[in-house]
């Protein structure tokens, strides 16, 4: 059995819990989610707690690492629908800016042209500065691939540490981001 699966998970009086078949629909004060259980893994919930098994008929190495995913999965949809997550992205460069229009985020990223990047649905940014991006949703995946999407136009270089790079903040990358400068050639 995985050390992670071990572990039960509260649900919040907050949170409601629908089960059809290997579906189960998470409702909270910040939105729902689903999320599909494996065939193979067995979710039980007394009251308030969740618990997680593999199916006995078929155990293998696999079905336990399927029964700590899903508990991690399960775990952060709670989380999710409770209290949200966030991810904190800086812009580190002369002029490079970030601006909200909508649902699109428009980027001077030091390239010839501007960047424009389209939120998706379920993602909410906030950009209090303009060297500040504030990505916010129910969905932990979701919010860390916007993060990394964004990241991705101009990661940062090694030399000067211009670029976008996480900052500190609750749930994707709690301790920021620390770039390791590299010292430039000596004649």
């Amino acid at each position: 059995m995985s050390r992670v699966a071990k572990k039960e998970v509260n649900v919040p009086a907050s949170v409601t819990i629908t089960r059809e078949g290997q579906t189960m629909q998470f409702k909270g004060a910040n939105g729902s989610l689903s999320y599909d259980v494996h065939p193979d893994v067995i979710v039980e919930q007394n009251e308030n707690v969740l618990t997680f098994a593999m199916n006995a008929s078929k155990s293998n190495r696999n079905d336990m690492t399927l029964a700590g995913t899903t508990r991690a999965r399960i775990n952060n949809i709670i989380e999710g629908i409770t209290n949200g997550f966030e991810a904190k992205l800086l812009l580190v460069g002369v002029g490079y800016k970030a601006q909200l229009q909508g649902r699109q985020v428009n980027l001077s990223l030091g390239f010839s042209h501007p960047v424009e990047y389209v939120l998706p649905e379920g993602v909410v940014a906030e950009i209090p500065t303009q060297t500040e991006i504030l990505i916010k949703g129910i969905d932990k995946a979701l919010v860390g691939q916007v993060a990394a999407d964004i990241r991705a136009f101009r990661p940062p270089e090694p030399y000067k540490g211009k670029g976008v790079r996480y900052d500190k903040g609750k749930g994707i990358k709690p301790n920021g981001e620390m770039i390791i400068l590299k010292e430039t050639k000596k004649k």
